[in-house]
């Protein structure tokens, strides 16, 4: 294979799994106990959740969308769950309850992009600021903090458990990606989501329910929120709903498009969010041993996402179709 034709042949994904590489081989050969399995544990471990959200704005922004309030449906709808069975609710109907309004959540997002045709940009921050607003003043009161009670019982264990010696929240996160590579490889409803990003007209001319697809994903993408959240709270054994003003629908971003997963709509597969998912793990863990500054490591983050962004603008050019839909 000559140079050129390698060098052809690369694409978002192949450079972003390089890089990981070779992030990981500096680091191992740099950084004491690096290499030790539990320190590859913890290193999967703390990026589980992160790469379950991933995977939620994966759904979305294959339809040329993105869903700025995952962070705010995964914190309310669990905390709420939580302290549901805190007032001696069962934990299945307590769970169910969360569930039902991280659906709900997510299914208004998608009714106020697809019929009231509101950029997705703004329906999904207005309407993540008041499931965070309308949570912490009538959901969630008196603490920013709900504990997880030893009471939930089977359900601790999606968070501190371990199957064969892997970590849970490995386990589900894994289970997640499966699930989603069946669902956008196998399904008609997957293929319609990436004939809906790829050409929105088309998929209409194609007799394709573009307005019910655009809904069902921002719909998935609740669901996978609050999922994400309760092995977030499993893990911790408690759920902090300052969670929303923080950096984390940043660095869920960060995976997306960072993997290669096109903002344009209709490009990218579960294999994109899992790369970059892996490369911001490697290059988190590496910093965190080299002890550098927390806010050191965000600027370091943001700077990885404008690159990244810029890199998508080259790779995947915006048409017109896009720009009047008013995405990112």
């Amino acid at each position: 294979m000559t140079a050129t034709r390698f060098v052809g042949q690369l694409n978002q994904e192949k450079i972003v799994f390089g890089l990981t590489l070779l992030l990981f081989i500096g680091f191992a050969s740099t950084l004491p106990n690096f290499l030790a399995a539990a320190n590859i544990l913890s290193l999967l471990r703390s990026v589980a959740v992160l790469g379950m959200l991933g995977l939620g704005m994966l759904i979305v922004v294959l339809g040329r969308g993105v869903d700025l309030s995952l962070v705010a449906t995964m914190a309310i709808s669990v905390a709420w769950s939580v302290q549901l069975v805190h007032r001696g609710v069962p934990v299945g109907l307590a769970l169910a309850i969360g569930l039902a309004l991280a659906l709900v959540v997510g299914l208004v997002n998608g009714l106020l992009v697809a019929y009231a045709e509101i950029p997705p940009l703004f329906a999904t921050l207005a309407m993540g600021t008041l499931v965070y607003g309308f949570g912490r003043a009538h959901l969630i009161t008196g603490t920013d903090v709900v504990y997880v009670p030893q009471g939930m019982g089977w359900v601790l264990a999606l968070g501190q458990g371990a199957l064969l010696g892997v970590p849970m929240p490995i386990v589900m996160a894994a289970l997640c990606a499966l699930v989603c590579y069946l669902l956008l490889r196998y399904t008609k409803a997957g293929q319609f989501v990436f004939a809906v990003g790829d050409n929105l007209k088309a998929a209409r001319i194609g007799a394709i329910a573009v307005r019910p697809i655009l809904t069902l994903q921002y719909g998935l993408s609740g669901a996978i929120a609050f999922f994400a959240g309760v092995i977030t709270a499993t893990s911790v054994q408690a759920m902090n709903t300052r969670i929303v003003n923080s950096n984390l629908i940043y660095d869920v971003l960060l995976v997306v498009i960072l993997g290669g997963v096109g903002l344009s709509g209709g490009k990218g597969s579960v294999r994109n969010v899992i790369v970059g998912t892996l490369l911001i793990g490697v290059l988190l863990n590496g910093m965190t041993i080299m002890d550098i500054q927390y806010t050191v490591q965000n600027v370091i983050k943001s700077m990885i996402l404008l690159i990244a962004i810029v890199a998508d603008s080259i790779v995947n050019p915006r048409d017109e179709q896009t720009g009047q839909q008013g995405d990112i």
